[in-house]
């Protein structure tokens, strides 16, 4: 986002589908607009719940979705001059809505026709829970992508049983937090803990999201029924400079924002022991470092971005250390109640850097 100013949303966002106040509002941010959301949109022309209205929000600055949602009747579009990132796009949409739920979905996943109906059902079945996860599969097999998310000692997160059999996947339970991929939100929650944070730009806002809930002591739901097929990281790469910089520059955030003190100081062990795996995988050519050694700079090139994400997590300090304090203050679980639910929903480094 450009240094002191802020897109808005205008106007135009407002009924869809004849619904007064529909009951969710899905919010689709996306930068290519292109056949994958065209794919998206009539997936959600084929959902049997109804209550609910569409937002894109075209990053694109050239207002390329305009074209792919007029094809289908009653979505909104919010144009941006400039890519203003995922949560503020998102945040743009949930600023204007007035709907019970708030979803956030990718451009480039096709919902199944029960997705949303299984997920507001949760929902609704469990009214303590703010949050609700889908079952996301990687599309074109029955590979799992996501079925919520886990959490490490240096604030790294990952999905939970990603790339293995989604038959696995197939009781709802209890998860920490779900991926923002394909994501549903009780309004009531994000009006005590607030929005995404927008300085994240990219990756990881759900992680941070997800954990001030927790922490708040709201819980999340995952919802296997509720089915999303997934084209991972297709707009950003799997294995590009600009996502491996943000996912690493966003851990710290998240880590400094969320983590008890005794935790913090842990961290940097655990970020080291992930580093050395890292390199591992990156020679052996395995997992997101090894792809990223074939298409990119390599070892020296993540060791830069490792370097870069510490110096910039410096000048966000003292921003952080504020929002740290106005989480604690908020937090109805105690340090021992995070420690516990690390416990329960942990990925080690290793496997961090194995993915």
């Amino acid at each position: 986002m450009k240094p002191g100013s802020r897109p808005t949303a205008g106007a135009a966002f407002g009924r869809i589908l004849g619904l007064s106040e529909p009951l969710v509002t899905i919010a689709i941010p996306t930068l290519a607009a292109g056949s994958a959301l065209a794919e998206c949109l009539a997936a959600l022309e084929e959902q049997t719940f109804r209550d609910f209205e569409v937002a894109v929000i075209d990053n694109s600055g050239r207002n390329l979705a305009a074209e792919a949602a007029a094809r289908w009747r009653g979505v909104n579009v919010i144009a941006n001059s400039w890519n203003v990132g995922f949560g503020a796009a998102v945040n743009q949409v949930f600023g204007c809505s007035r709907a019970r739920y708030l979803a956030t979905l990718n451009d480039d996943t096709v919902p199944s026709p029960e997705w949303l109906g299984a997920l507001v059902a949760a929902m609704e079945a469990n009214p303590g829970a703010g949050m609700g996860a889908s079952q996301i599969r990687l599309a074109g097999g029955v590979q799992l992508d996501s079925a919520g998310m886990l959490l490490s000692s240096d604030g790294s997160s990952k999905q939970r049983g990603h790339l293995g059999p989604a038959n696995a996947f197939l009781k709802q339970e209890d998860v920490l937090l779900p991926s923002g991929c394909a994501a549903l939100y009780r309004r009531k929650m994000l009006e005590e803990i607030g929005l995404f944070d927008e300085e994240f730009f990219l990756y990881c806002e759900d992680t941070d999201l997800g954990l001030r809930g927790r922490l708040a002591g709201w819980p999340c739901i995952y919802v296997p029924d509720a089915l999303v097929e997934h084209r991972y990281s297709a707009t950003a790469g799997a294995a590009s400079p600009v996502k491996a910089y943000y996912v690493e520059r966003n851990r710290l955030f998240v880590l400094l924002k969320t983590f008890p003190a005794r935790l913090l100081i842990r961290s940097p062990g655990a970020a080291a022991s992930r580093y050395l795996w890292h390199v591992f995988s990156a020679l052996v050519g395995r997992g997101a470092a090894g792809a990223f050694r074939r298409q990119n700079a390599g070892v020296l090139e993540m060791a830069y971005i490792a370097v870069r994400a510490h110096l910039v997590l410096l000048k966000h300090a003292p921003r952080l250390l504020r929002q740290r304090g106005e989480i604690r203050r908020r937090a109805r679980l105690t340090s021992a109640d995070f420690e516990r639910l690390l416990k329960r929903y942990y990925i080690s480094p290793r496997e961090v850097a194995a993915l």
